[in-house]
């Protein structure tokens, strides 16, 4: 008998998004863009936010980036975002004294986070920067739910310890992938990388052979 209540989950599936409330997304774009490398993926970012908000009522998106902005692929790749339920927040990428860049944009995602505290009751945290984990938790002690989604590999444990719930991208990988028909390659610059608008300009969808 003690075996089977443990083994019985609190809440039903329909009960855990129901008490979820309204959701608000945070995605650190250079974290799951080297998770997805790891993984062996390319990201299906209309899935990926569908898989995210998991039926629940969506506040806002954010998606958080360092950008060329001569970079015309990219920024045709963050329109698209922008157009299909992203909220992007880019910053220009800054030139480390050993050539590479780099832009770092955990203030801005603790910010936004302590910022719409009063407006969300989930925040997704796509993301596995341990330096997060004390907004994480401030925006807990208001009363906020907070999932982290990231790869386990690439995510810090006081991350983890400080969340309501940690979901391993590799255990949702199926759901926010792109389809090999739908493939398009991503654009690397200096450790950032990017994705191809996937429509041409007529609107379709440009398919790789």
């Amino acid at each position: 008998m003690l075996n089977n209540l443990e083994s019985d989950s609190i809440f039903t599936p329909e009960q855990v998004l129901e008490n979820r409330g309204r959701v608000a997304i945070f995605i650190d774009g250079s974290n799951l863009f080297y998770a997805a490398l790891q993984l062996g993926i390319e990201i299906d970012y209309t899935k990926l936010l569908y898989r995210l908000t998991g039926g629940s009522r969506l506040l806002r998106s954010f998606f958080y980036t360092g950008v060329d902005r001569t970079n015309e692929k990219q920024q045709g790749f963050l329109l698209w975002m922008r157009r299909n339920g992203y909220r992007v927040i880019a910053k220009d990428l800054v030139q480390l004294p050993d050539g590479s860049k780099k832009a770092n944009l955990d203030v801005e995602i603790a910010v936004d986070m302590m910022a719409l505290v009063d407006s969300y009751d989930t925040a997704v945290l796509v993301s596995g920067d341990g330096d997060l984990a004390y907004a994480v938790n401030s925006v807990s002690y208001r009363g906020v739910r907070v999932e982290v989604v990231s790869l386990r590999s690439m995510t810090s444990d006081s991350l983890i310890n400080v969340s309501d719930r940690y979901i391993d991208l590799e255990a949702i990988k199926e759901d926010i992938q792109k389809t090999p028909r739908q493939s398009y390659p991503y654009r690397p610059l200096s450790g950032i990388g990017f994705l191809e608008d996937p429509r041409t300009s007529d609107g379709h969808l440009e398919i790789q052979e």
